[in-house]
């Protein structure tokens, strides 16, 4: 598996192991939105851009800075910020994601009320990740 498809997979299974409560989706073409968002919250990971890697070229290196995008859905202020932390934890505790990257940060979250018909608003957040990473090749 290529480290562009790695990367976030990673993330995926750190922040599901971080939140046993919370619907965990994506990177496998299940990140449609919920018709209802269960008690433990929601998150979706998707696989995000490497955008264009600085090369070194003796020995030849390419190093990406790859944003991943997690978008994450609570029923509560309190349960979103509470699942805000956990993410936050587990990436402090694994800068690496288990030796995949050299880095891994993330930016401060962009949270929002979610419109739904006839009931109270959930909240949502949207963290970008950035996990940074070098390969001997652009496709790998």
């Amino acid at each position: 598996m290529s480290k562009r498809l790695a990367v976030p997979t990673a993330l995926k299974d750190a922040i599901a192991a971080a939140l046993p409560l919370a619907t965990v989706v994506g990177m496998s073409g299940d990140e449609d939105t919920p018709a209802r968002i269960d008690a433990g919250g929601r998150v979706v990971v998707r696989s995000g851009d490497p955008g264009e890697p600085e090369v070194d070229l003796s020995p030849l290196a390419y190093n990406y800075d790859q944003r991943i995008s997690v978008e994450l859905a609570a029923l509560t202020e309190s349960a979103l910020d509470d699942m805000l932390g956990a993410i936050g934890a587990v990436i402090e505790a694994d800068r690496t994601l288990g030796g995949l990257c050299t880095w891994v940060d993330a930016t401060a979250p962009e949270t929002e009320e979610i419109y739904v018909a006839g009931g109270a608003p959930p909240r949502g957040a949207n963290v970008i990740v950035t996990a940074s990473y070098t390969t001997p090749h652009p496709f790998t």
